[in-house]
């Protein structure tokens, strides 16, 4: 890769979004995104969820994601199973699965989203 692919940026000149499906504080800042100007195939969020923020239960055709918890405490949805998330706990999420994340403790649910394609 030459100097001019590469990119490097600080998160805080990124601003937080609430994308589609996310409510009541669920951001999220696309540190690379996937495609034009950005990675050929990894999207990388950093997400920060307020207390009672959620993502409603959806699936994805097409991608895979990889979900790294830094902060907080939350109840992980995967297919028909619920667990408590926590620091260090680290899920990963096949196509095809239905998936919901609500973040169920007293402060912020900090958490990282590596998305592929496949």
């Amino acid at each position: 890769m030459s100097a001019k692919e590469a990119v490097l940026r600080n998160h805080a000149e990124l601003h937080w979004i609430e994308s589609p499906g996310h409510f009541g504080g669920a951001l999220s800042k696309v540190l690379v995104a996937a495609g034009e100007g950005g990675s050929r195939l990894v999207d990388y969020r950093i997400s920060s969820y307020a207390p009672a923020a959620y993502v409603a239960r959806h699936l994805h055709e097409t991608k895979e994601q990889i979900y790294h918890f830094l902060e907080g405490e939350g109840l992980l949805e995967l297919g028909e199973e619920k667990r408590v998330v926590r620091p260090g706990d680290i899920a990963y999420i096949p196509p095809h699965v239905p998936h919901a994340l609500h973040n169920t403790g007293l402060a912020r649910l900090v958490f990282i989203v590596v998305t592929i394609p496949l």
